[in-house]
């Protein structure tokens, strides 16, 4: 009951509609704990990369006013720059979001000066795996998870030549059995999984374990709680991966 507890204290009031389940009076979680603030540097610029995770219905007409609330989306990423921008007041960070439905790793390649490169970000957060293996599995794609690495591994390079100085973030791919995930993804998905953190590994980049987060969140509540079909999250979902994503915040 304790563990139970503790996790439910950690679900929004938002995340528990928007996900059609229960609401637990105020009373029962105590006094709410104090804020923790999550800065980032003055005057720095953090960047969202990544697929329809990401991209999550942004406005592409607005992509380049920073801080816009329909540019970020309606996944953890906008909610991820609500809770930095309210934390950060004062402080002149722009964040901006360029994720893409559909992108597999040489498709940011492909579009990475003009969505990444130009905007000099100090920040940089990548999430980008699920299309890599998913495509292939369609049949859209001819992809491997060696193919993978070394598309990610060329891209960082890119990435730190002309941005040396760059704070990475490289976010796990995850996916949770329901909806269009089935047996025919494993035990491939887990090799893109540990694909991604030993790249991080190597570029010393910080790593957000959302599979590990997302595991953890079933005892509580089934896969379609979290992510309607196995990949892209849920309201209830989104609010995960941004309580997750700024546990790791680089400081």
């Amino acid at each position: 009951m304790s563990s139970r507890r503790n996790f439910l204290k950690g679900l929004t009031f938002s995340s528990m509609l928007g996900a059609g389940s229960f609401f637990m009076p105020q009373k029962l979680f105590g006094k709410p704990e104090k804020s923790k603030k999550h800065l980032l540097q003055e005057g720095s610029t953090l960047l969202f990369q990544g697929d329809s995770i990401t991209d999550a219905l942004r406005n592409k007409k607005k992509e380049d006013i920073p801080n816009h609330a329909y540019s970020m989306g309606v996944g953890y990423a906008g909610l991820t720059a609500a809770t930095l921008l309210y934390d950060n007041a004062g402080r002149k960070i722009r964040i901006f979001n360029r994720g893409i439905s559909g992108n597999k790793v040489y498709q940011l390649a492909e579009r990475w000066d003009k969505d990444c490169l130009d905007l000099k970000p100090d920040y940089l957060s990548i999430l980008i795996g699920v299309n890599d293996i998913w495509h292939t599995l369609s049949g859209r794609y001819d992809g491997t998870v060696e193919k993978y690495r070394n598309d990610y591994d060329a891209l960082l390079k890119r990435t730190l030549k002309a941005l040396p100085d760059v704070r990475l973030i490289i976010c796990e791919p995850f996916v949770l059995r329901t909806g269009a995930v089935n047996d025919k993804w494993f035990p491939e998905f887990d090799h893109y999984r540990a694909a991604a953190k030993s790249i991080a590994g190597k570029y010393k980049a910080t790593f957000v374990p959302f599979q590990a987060a997302f595991n953890a969140a079933l005892e509580y509540a089934p896969p379609e709680y979290w992510t309607a079909d196995g990949v892209h999250p849920t309201l209830a979902g989104s609010e995960l991966m941004r309580r997750e994503w700024l546990k790791f915040l680089p400081q």
